[in-house]
């Protein structure tokens, strides 16, 4: 039974399925591993106060040893110099140690049994920690190749949709249709030149000719 209550919203257990259901893995495992590093926070603490609490169990347990031995040997001393009495004595305290010495072996096996326990577990939240860091690592890589594959997609888009030998033969036209109109100005242009000259020309004819239709005229009177 763990020595320690989970408190973690995520567990190893639920994680790859909730990274299935998630639309930002690099969030969740962010999220998973700051609740994994305050229970190993939490657990590095107890751990301590339950080394500290079996190290003083351990040391009552080798004080009544020590005290039990020594009473053993001053019973011994005693009977020897014929004191019954103290013998007793030093033989009744030994049984109280022996007794704080079964007691307290108790307890130090129970706690020193969760304190291995609680090493365990604290090493797994350290193995699951390193093991979801990495995988961290590794979808943050695969997140960070997406989006900037999602941002060459949009800088490239449109690129390479239009058909280029199309494209310039509508330029083609395009040009076409200008040098056709500036030629076509230039020819009307033209053409108003010459029908002015050609205008001058028939001016000039119909001048000469009324010019010489009065001389004739003038001649006529003359004559009369």
């Amino acid at each position: 039974m763990s020595v320690f209550r989970r408190v973690r919203d995520i567990t190893v257990a639920n994680l790859n399925e909730r990274l299935e259901q998630s639309q930002d893995p690099v969030r969740l495992i962010d999220q998973f591993l700051i609740e994994t590093r305050q229970e190993i926070a939490e657990a590095e603490k107890l751990h301590q106060q339950y080394a500290g609490h079996t190290k003083q169990l351990k040391q009552q347990v080798d004080q009544a040893k020590v005290m039990r031995d020594r009473r053993e040997e001053q019973a011994l001393l005693a009977l020897k110099a014929e004191e019954e009495h103290l013998a007793k004595l030093a033989l009744q305290e030994k049984m109280l140690y022996e007794e704080k010495i079964e007691q307290y072996s108790g307890l130090y096996a129970q706690s020193l049994e969760s304190l291995q326990e609680l090493e365990h577990q604290l090493n797994e939240l350290k193995t699951e920690y390193q093991v979801v860091y990495n995988k961290r690592q590794f979808y943050y890589a695969r997140m960070e190749t997406l989006r900037l594959q999602q941002r060459m997609n949009q800088r490239m888009s449109g690129y390479g949709t239009q058909d280029v030998p199309k494209m310039f033969h509508r330029l083609e036209d395009r040009v076409s249709d200008m040098e056709w109109e500036a030629r076509s100005l230039r020819e009307l242009r033209k053409s108003g030149q010459d029908f002015i000259n050609q205008a001058g020309t028939v001016i000039q004819s119909t001048l000469e000719q009324e010019l010489s239709r009065l001389k004739q005229k003038l001649n006529n009177k003359g004559e009369e």
